[in-house]
C-alpha cells in the first residue's frame, strides 16, 4: 500500500532538491525517520505533521487521504 505522504514528501524533496539529511533538519528529525517515511515503514508524527504544515502548507488530510 502506497501512502499519500510518500509522494507529498518526495515532491517536497524534489522541487527543493533536499537529500534526506537536510529534509530531516528542517523537520528535526534524523534521516533514518524520513528514509522509514518514503519505504512506508513509519508515519510521520503529529509534530513532523505540523511542521510539514507550518513549512510548506501541506494540510494534514491530505498527507493520509482523510476527508475534511
Amino acid at each position: 500500500m502506497t501512502y499519500p505522504y510518500i509522494e507529498i514528501i518526495k515532491e517536497i524533496m524534489s522541487e527543493n532538491k533536499f537529500s534526506q539529511q537536510e529534509f530531516a533538519d528542517i523537520l528535526g528529525v534524523n534521516q533514518t525517520t524520513v528514509s522509514q517515511w518514503l519505504l512506508g515503514n513509519k508515519k510521520p508524527g503529529y509534530d513532523s505533521i505540523y511542521l510539514l504544515h507550518k513549512h510548506f502548507g501541506i494540510e494534514p488530510n491530505d498527507l493520509f487521504e482523510l476527508e475534511k
